[in-house]
């Protein structure tokens, strides 16, 4: 009985795919036309990454945020310093500027100081009204305006934090999105065209300088900058594995063949993420380079196989053939390994990461299979190899690289278990200076315009990331009573203590504003009504909110006004210390509010997104201990040796540990996109091992199971293949640093950098472990009969083969 993936597998494969040539061409183009048809569904996100499960509790109070209170990101903020906004031109053009930002359909309201009202008493009416702030037949008037700017800096302390900051240096206005919009396609489109266009003409018109934040803008120039970077990164990935190919093999064939290959990979990617109708995400845009990263060693594998068979004996048909025979089950499991690093997301129980996981196993076995198929097919095509284009098999460069290594194993295997303890500990104390970081903007492109915006309107208004405080009474009405008024307040008084929260924004706000305005506008009176004065002012509040006014405190209170809402921002560089900011507010919340008589529930965007970057890294190390269960079981399938399994585990292991620790030390912190390297170069690292081991027990056959000959003679041909595909693997992850995000820069450097880790530890720690372990590791009764043979076959094996069948 054959040998699953036996040799007889692979040599059916190989005739099957060189003898219907045409006919597998001809089924990767209906293919690649029918994938190239879903590209159409393409879409890109229009919100934020949610990592937290949707039927966590997180998620389950931030969603009934929502139902009571609508989108809670729909404000822009368009502010300045310039003193020229109070000057007659430019106030008089500021003013149309927001009248027709007014008209657009997109948006629901805009709140300026052209069009502010603010609360009037009348007491025949016994009601409060709403007048013009600003009086626009004055507005020509110099000295008019500057009175304007004092009485809004000065007389109306309700708009502090709203309209104008606490240092009374800087004005905004705000804009509020139709929310039926905010998390739609037509948000992105009216914030980079029309909306910016008006921006940029005021400014170009009066030259002043406005900045623009909030979370609608800050989303859709992310989501442009995505969009962006993805040709981006797939031309520059094409250009450095092209380059790095062709230095390799000195062959424009090869290396055109390769990058045909790997085209026709990323046209794939775009299409099953069309087809699965998933959207373009941070994470998902990286799908199609990773394609070409991960396609080009597999492209080099195959190629380099090729030359060496047909060096040999100069047959290139019986070349061809064997390449397939004698590497497909080797190649068919490091791919496999390297799928099952992506693969570890899709236990994280995250849609985000979920998608991208299944997008990149899903693409990684494709690009294999087009590279068994399309590289055989194509040299078959094409001329026999010339020697210029097999000079690299012989190639002196890596003679004295190659030298150092086989004579650190041979002779100094003390060494390297003292170096890479020491490495080891250095790891584990780097691990122990990480830091997590639950920032929305941490990773976003710190070099643009909407950026330096955003870092604005912290510095001068306390952050646009919004934090919230919803507070249940429990009773119709209860949020209107005076003692819970007061609680609010007091909560509001630990919110403000707190230098890294913004002024909040409440009920509490109105109802200090209403008595402000029963006491002819006296700013004095900014204040919470006392027990006697809500008798009288109550009737007034109640009058107002009848007809057109019903319901005014919408923002603020719930429908039947059992429910309170404070609203506060928070600067997010400081996203870590969203734990401690909480803690804060619950231990006041909890005195304030007892829990038995209310909710209080803290949630928003900021605390969402920190408290998802919690629930990744909690998944984080089940996610590994996933892949290093999955690749030993791989293992010992393939070797049937518990002792191979330690062996393959600990040498990839290291790296993953040095990354962590120069994490540490170099401040990088803990983030979703620095999470993703530890799965992703995990899957990519053990390639190598199984390469190496696969050789490895292909010279033990051929040299009478003597284990320090064996080894050696490994490097000879694995090791070479190993060098050059990670060369690829780090030029290639490392085009990820052109990006603008520093979570994709962090993300390629690191990935990088461990896959060095990785290739040193495989070619050096690898083979001094299987050296020394060699008595107890290496017999034949363990390694003669694998259940999957995953051996490069001898010539004599398949020349006896070839000959019974023909």
């Amino acid at each position: 009985m054959k040998k699953l993936l036996g040799i007889g597998f692979w040599e059916l494969i190989a005739r099957i795919i060189l003898r219907n040539r045409i006919a597998f061409i001809a089924g990767i183009v209906l293919i690649t036309v029918g994938l190239a048809l879903q590209w159409k569904n393409i879409r890109f996100s229009n919100t934020e990454a949610n990592l937290i499960p949707s039927d966590d509790q997180v998620n389950v109070d931030y969603n009934q945020f929502l139902k009571v209170f609508g989108e809670e990101g729909n404000l822009v903020v368009i502010g300045t310093k310039d003193p020229k906004l109070f000057t007659p031109k430019v106030f008089k053009a500021y003013n149309a500027l927001m009248q027709n930002l007014a008209k657009d359909k997109e948006v629901g309201l805009v709140l300026s100081v052209d069009n502010l009202k603010i609360l009037q008493k009348n007491d025949s009416l016994q009601t409060f009204v709403l007048v013009p702030f600003v009086d626009s037949t004055k507005i020509a008037d110099a000295n008019y305006l500057q009175t304007v700017r004092k009485d809004l800096l000065n007389k109306l302390p309700f708009y502090s934090g709203l309209l104008y900051n606490k240092h009374k240096t800087a004005v905004r206005s705000a804009v509020y999105l139709n929310k039926k919009i905010v998390n739609t396609k037509a948000r992105k489109e009216y914030i980079l065209g029309r909306f910016t266009d008006k921006i940029k003409a005021f400014e170009q018109a009066n030259g002043v300088d406005l900045r623009v934040s909030g979370m609608p803008y800050i989303r859709s120039y992310n989501s442009k900058t995505i969009t962006d970077e993805i040709g981006l990164f797939i031309g520059a990935a094409l250009l450095i594995t092209s380059l790095i190919f062709f230095f390799f093999f000195r062959s424009f064939r090869a290396t055109l063949i390769s990058m045909i290959v790997v085209i026709i990979g990323v046209m794939w990617s775009f299409g099953i993420m069309g087809g699965m109708g998933y959207e373009i995400t941070v994470l998902t845009a990286l799908v199609p380079t990773l394609m070409i990263v991960i396609g080009i060693p597999n492209c080099i594998f195959f190629i380099n196989k090729y030359h060496q068979e047909y060096h040999k004996h100069a047959n290139k048909a019986k070349a061809l053939q064997r390449v397939i025979t004698k590497t497909g089950t080797a190649t068919l499991m490091t791919n496999i390994t390297t799928a099952v690093g992506f693969a570890t997301f899709i236990a994280t129980n995250n849609v985000l990461l979920q998608e991208f996981g299944v997008l990149t196993t899903i693409n990684i076995i494709a690009v294999y299979v087009l590279s068994l198929l399309l590289i055989p097919i194509f040299f078959s095509y094409i001329p026999a190899p010339i020697p210029r284009h097999l000079g690299h098999l012989e190639r002196e460069y890596l003679t004295g690289f190659f030298v150092w290594i086989i004579n650190t194993v041979k002779y100094n295997r003390l060494g390297v278990y003292i170096v890479s303890l020491i490495l080891l500990i250095f790891g584990i104390i780097g691990i122990y200076e990480i830091k997590i970081s639950g920032s929305i903007i941490e990773d976003m492109p710190k070099k643009t315009d909407f950026f330096a915006d955003i870092r604005f309107f912290e510095k001068e208004f306390d952050g646009v990331m919004p934090l919230e405080i919803m507070i249940d009474t429990k009773k119709k009405n209860g949020a209107l009573k005076g003692t819970n008024l007061r609680r609010m307040e007091e909560l509001e008084e630990t919110i403000t203590d707190i230098p890294d929260l913004s002024q909040p924004l409440s009920i509490v706000s109105v109802a200090k504003y209403a008595k402000q305005a029963y006491y002819n506008d006296n700013p004095e009176y900014f204040q919470l009504p006392s027990s006697q004065e809500e008798l009288f002012i109550a009737s007034y509040i109640k009058n107002t909110a009848k007809g057109k006014n019903a319901n005014i405190f919408k923002s603020y209170l719930s429908d039947d006004k059992s429910i309170a809402r404070i609203t506060t921002f928070i600067k997010d560089e400081n996203g870590e210390k969203m734990p401690w900011i909480e803690q804060q507010i619950r231990q006041k919340a909890d005195k304030l509010f007892p829990k038995e008589r209310y909710n209080v529930v803290i949630t928003g965007r900021s605390s969402v997104f920190q408290k998802g970057t919690n629930y990744l890294l909690d998944n984080l190390l089940s996610s590994l201990l996933f892949a290093f269960f999955i690749t030993g079981g791989l293992v010992a399938i393939m070797f049937r040796s518990f002792k191979m399994v330690l062996v393959s585990i600990i040498p990839n292991l290291l790296p993953l540990l040095m990354t962590a620790g120069l994490m540490g030390f170099l401040g990088i912190p803990l983030k979703p996109s620095t999470l993703l390297v530890f799965g992703i170069a995990f899957g990519m690292s053990v390639d190598d091992t199984l390469r190496f081991l696969a050789q490895y027990r292909l010279e033990l056959s051929r040299n009478d199971w003597k284990i320090k000959k064996s080894v050696f003679a490994t490097f000879d041909d694995a090791g070479i293949s190993m060098f050059y595909t990670s060369i690829v693997l780090f030029f290639g992850f490392s085009v990820f640093m052109l990006s603008s995000f520093g979570g994709t820069v962090a993300l390629g450097g690191l990935v990088a950098i461990t896959l060095c880790f990785g290739m040193l530890s495989n070619l050096v720690l690898l083979p001094s472990l299987v050296l020394s372990l060699n008595k107890s590791l290496a017999n034949k009764q363990e390694f003669i009969e694998p259940t999957i043979d995953i051996l490069e076959h001898t010539d004599e094996e398949l020349d006896a083969l070839e000959k019974n069948e023909n």
